[in-house]
C-alpha cells in the first residue's frame, strides 16, 4: 500500500525562458519548501490559455501538486506566456488579462456571441461567490432591514394608480 502524499501549494509563477509553470511547495508533513517546474511543450500566441490550464491542471504528473492553485490562476499564467511570446511587455499582459477578467456595466450583452456571453457570466458568477456571504461567515446577518432615505417627493407611475381612477 503505497501512502498518499499531499502537497500545499506556496506559490505559483511563470518563467519565460524556458517556457515553464513554476511551483513553490511545502511536502505533507516536512518543513523544507520545494521547487517544481513543469515544462510548457506546445504553446504559441496562437494557443488557448484555457484549455491549456485544463490539461496541466489534469495532467497525471503534476495533478497532485496543482490541488491547491486555481484554474483562474494557472489561466493568468497562460495569459501573460501568450502575451511575451505575441511581443507584449509584461505590463502590457497584465492590463490586457485584467480587461478580459472584468466586466464593463455599460456594455451590451446582448450584441455578444455565445462563447463570450459564457465567458462574462462565468465571471459574474465568480465574483457573485466570491462576495456572498455564507451562514458560517462571521459578520453574516440574517434578516437585514434597510431604510432608504426619502429626500423629494415620489413621482406618481401609471401602473400604481387605483384601476378605478382616470388619468
Amino acid at each position: 500500500a503505497r501512502t498518499v502524499m499531499t502537497y500545499a501549494a506556496k506559490k505559483c509563477g511563470i518563467c519565460f525562458q524556458p517556457p515553464s509553470i513554476i511551483l513553490i511547495y511545502k511536502e505533507d508533513n516536512k518543513d523544507k519548501t520545494r521547487q517544481r517546474i513543469m515544462p510548457v511543450r506546445n504553446f504559441s500566441k496562437f494557443s488557448d490559455c484555457s484549455m491549456a490550464a485544463e490539461q496541466l491542471k489534469n495532467n497525471p504528473r503534476h495533478k497532485a501538486y496543482l490541488e491547491g492553485v486555481s484554474l483562474h490562476q494557472l489561466k493568468k499564467l497562460y495569459s501573460l506566456l501568450k502575451g511575451h511570446l505575441g511581443g507584449e511587455s509584461l505590463a502590457q499582459s497584465l492590463e490586457k488579462f485584467q480587461q478580459e477578467e472584468t466586466i464593463d456595466p455599460e456594455e451590451d450583452m446582448n450584441k455578444l456571441d455565445d462563447k463570450e456571453l459564457a465567458k462574462r457570466k462565468s465571471i459574474m458568477d465568480e465574483l457573485f461567490e466570491k462576495n456572498r456571504k455564507k451562514k458560517d461567515d462571521p459578520d453574516f446577518v440574517y434578516d437585514i432591514e434597510v431604510e432608504f432615505p426619502q429626500d423629494e417627493q415620489l413621482e406618481s407611475c401609471g401602473w400604481d394608480v387605483e384601476s378605478g381612477e382616470e388619468i
